[in-house]
């Protein structure tokens, strides 16, 4: 697949299912997560992986993290599902470190093309991902239960997987209306 074709034909892929990506494709993806605008070198992301009984426990961590924060039954009942609606799931982690020229932003940006990437590769591969958020993202309890630090921050949790069906490919948006010159 050409580049281009690959940034203009992207999309993401809701519904997906084993196979997960394979040892080697799983190390190109990784390869294209590295390979981002990263200012300073300071490689601010980690990559945290599930899949077999890593969703387990990914699922059981989303769990309690709902229940602490006083989430319903419906909510707990939700959030023991989602890390089950793909073989893998890549949870994505803003590392911010100090640094006189380089703000926790742009460190959060960098981590969250690392995503980008990841789901790119995915797609050049023939598989395909969905990047989401979510208040579990954003969820200090489960933050935590990640051994994460204060200042880490989900940028995402990418599903990685083969699709279920192949989806028709959405129409191109203009960039018109968000374009303008000075």
């Amino acid at each position: 697949m050409e580049a281009i074709e690959l940034l203009l034909t992207r999309q993401s892929c809701p519904r997906l299912v084993a196979p997960a990506p394979d040892e080697a494709q799983l190390k190109q993806i990784l390869g294209a997560a590295v390979r981002v605008p990263d200012h300073a070198g300071l490689t601010p992301w980690e990559f945290i992986i599930a899949e077999g009984d890593g969703l387990t426990r990914l699922a059981e961590h989303f769990v309690q993290a709902m229940e602490k924060d006083g989430g319903d039954e419906a909510v707990v009942a939700k959030a023991a599902n989602m890390p089950m609606r793909a073989p893998m799931v890549v949870t994505v982690v803003a590392k911010v470190t100090e640094h006189p020229k380089v703000p926790a932003l742009e460190q959060h940006i960098a981590a969250g093309c690392a995503c980008m990437a990841m789901q790119q590769a995915a797609f050049a591969l023939g598989l395909g991902g969905i990047w989401r958020t979510g208040p579990l993202a954003f969820n200090r309890h489960l933050h935590q239960a990640l051994g994460l630090g204060e200042q880490d921050q989900i940028v995402g949790f990418l599903y990685l997987g083969t699709p279920a069906v192949k989806a028709p490919i959405k129409p191109q948006k203009s960039a018109d209306s968000a374009v303008r010159y000075l």
